[in-house]
């Protein structure tokens, strides 16, 4: 008979934990089983006749677990009270649960142990020392009572924590304790498991545990302190938790990254994951390599794994944090244009910056009617629609797709305060959007409309308050975006210098040398039509300084000829 005893905790899966169990007793390990007390009698005592073949596998009393209540400590107490009393040749009893699974020969783990006759395998560290609970019952958990399951009656859970704290109510640890947390797989030596059970002042330990949070956690942990003479505080089980505190469960394609592990044991195994129960149970020999237990060289595969799982990637929503607002990993994936103003200035912009960038440049995206794709397309990568309906759903969501689905190829839409407003924000957070605004320039729109000039005035007055809006979005201390604008005004007058900048910054195969500029729209006139807005009682004060007509139709002839840059 081995020296090694192992206790398992099972509550599901019994076929696996009887190929567990009879894969342990294989190599002379005495097994004792605990089944939850919620298993029903009929499937627990077909169980228990499944393995009455088996000597060495033996069942302890019954006890109801519940995650975080007393019930697991009581079900791991009865279970080593039976293997020390049945077994009398076991020194380490090793703690597993019924998804746990073997990953070395068992041979080269009793050979481990033997070589240590005096060392408890547990991982014990003080609450000051403790960086990975959830939830911020730290010393707490052991000044505070817990009579209320926290998954089954949360509230009451709460509720009651907060009436504890708020009246001042402090539980007293029993003398001579420091209160210790850690893994509960653990593998003590006979001597140190026996001292605890049989404790005179165990009845006094057993009863104020029972009101600590999650027990499993911190009895044995605890009371090994009092007793042990060689404590290496880890755990020989590889067991992984995400962000959230919950345990990692391994499939069948985790089977090279269990081998590289180099550990003893692992849980949590996926009960349907039959290519690691062949790998790891029929073919023993050839498993693993004898060598220390390192699970350190795939921390950093898991760490990433948290990373990805709590961060994605760049622009990438994904069900564990989308719509968080502020959880987000980027808001988008890759760099983007926005141009403000220069469809109702140039006559042909869109077409030119194109040619002069190689980008994909498109209308106005969030445009009422419809979602104005480059080259009329009604759909994009990613069977995005040009509805606008479907668009306005989650304007936030159809952008950041449009750019994920399109990363590596630089996208450019046209926007306006005619469009829909909802996308502000996010444009002016993102900082991989690129915005470049002509302020005013919806003017020219309604000045080339020949309309009822108190329908201009109205339209005018609605659309300078929308953009003047918008302005204050992109100004704000919380804009990430590259944002630059120019008045009207500003822009006409000099705007050679605005458009180089626009080429260097959107892509342009040769931004260094402008020598074709898009042409502009017939101002003519533009400056009376602002003085007659203003005359009628509307101020058009984003357009900038505009001069007398007179003066200013000289100026702002048409360009039909391209600009050259000398």
């Amino acid at each position: 008979m081995s020296s090694l005893g192992v206790i398992m905790l099972v509550h599901a899966a019994l076929p696996r934990a009887q190929q567990v169990a009879r894969h342990w007793a294989a190599s002379g390990c005495p097994v004792v089983i605990h089944v939850d007390l919620k298993v029903a009698d009929t499937v627990f005592d077909g169980f228990v006749a499944s393995c009455a073949d088996e000597p060495l596998i033996r069942f302890s009393e019954r006890h109801t677990c519940n995650w975080g209540g007393w019930g697991i400590v009581a079900a791991s107490q009865s279970a080593a009270e039976l293997m020390l009393e049945a077994f009398p040749e076991v020194q380490h009893i090793f703690l597993a649960s019924g998804a746990c699974l073997p990953l070395r020969p068992v041979d080269e783990l009793v050979t481990y142990l033997a070589e240590r006759p005096r060392v408890d395998f547990i991982e014990s560290a003080t609450t000051a020392d403790v960086s990975w609970t959830i939830g911020g019952l730290d010393q707490e958990r052991f000044t505070l009572r817990f009579p209320f399951s926290w998954r089954k009656q949360r509230k009451l859970f709460d509720a009651y924590v907060k009436l504890q704290r708020t009246i001042g109510i402090r539980r007293s640890i029993p003398e001579g304790l420091v209160p210790h947390m850690g893994s509960q797989w653990w593998c003590l030596t006979r001597q140190t498991l026996s001292a605890i059970l049989q404790d005179p002042k165990r009845k006094t330990y057993d009863r104020y545990f029972r009101r600590v949070w999650i027990p499993d956690e911190s009895y044995f942990q605890t009371l090994t302190r009092l007793y042990s003479t060689h404590i290496e505080s880890r755990s020989l089980t590889l067991s992984k938790f995400d962000y959230q505190g919950r345990p990692h469960i391994f499939y069948d394609d985790h089977l090279q990254l269990l081998r590289r592990s180099d550990c003893f044991v692992a849980r949590k195994i996926w009960p349907q994951a039959n290519r690691l129960y062949q790998a790891f149970l029929t073919n023993q020999a050839q498993a693993m390599k004898p060598t220390e237990p390192n699970p350190g060289k795939i921390d950093r595969l898991f760490s990433k794994a948290v990373e990805r799982r709590t961060r994605g990637r760049d622009g990438l929503y994904m069900q564990s944090r989308f719509p968080r607002h502020g959880s987000e990993n980027g808001l988008t994936s890759f760099p983007y244009s926005v141009f403000q103003g220069f469809t109702e200035l140039f006559a042909d912009f869109e077409p030119w910056l194109s040619e002069a960038t190689g980008t994909k440049v498109h209308g106005h995206l969030f445009g009422p009617e419809r979602a104005e794709f480059a080259g009329g397309a009604p759909l994009v990568n990613g069977a995005l629609s040009d509805c606008a309906s479907l668009r306005d759903y989650n304007p936030t969501a159809f952008l950041s797709n449009l750019i994920w689905n399109t990363r590596g190829e630089k996208q450019c839409f046209q926007f306006g305060p005619t469009d829909t407003q909802d996308i502000n924000w996010f444009l002016a957070r993102d900082r991989n959007a690129q915005i470049s605004v002509v302020t005013g320039a919806w003017a020219i729109p309604l000045f080339r409309s020949n309309g009822n000039f108190a329908d201009i005035r109205n339209e005018a007055a609605r659309l300078q308050q929308i953009e003047t809006k918008q302005l204050e979005v992109l100004t704000s201390v919380w804009t990430k975006a590259k944002v630059r604008t120019w008045s009207l005004a500003e822009f006409v007058e000099s705007p050679m210098e605005p458009l180089q900048s626009i080429l260097e910054e959107t892509g342009s195969q040769n931004p260094s040398h402008l020598t074709q500029a898009p042409t502009m729209v017939d101002l003519s006139g533009f400056g009376k039509f602002l003085q007659n807005l203003k005359n009628q009682g509307m101020h058009p004060y984003l357009m900038g300084d505009f001069p007398a007509d007179d003066i200013f139709g000289r100026q702002l002839r048409p360009y039909r000829k391209p600009y050259l840059v000398q």
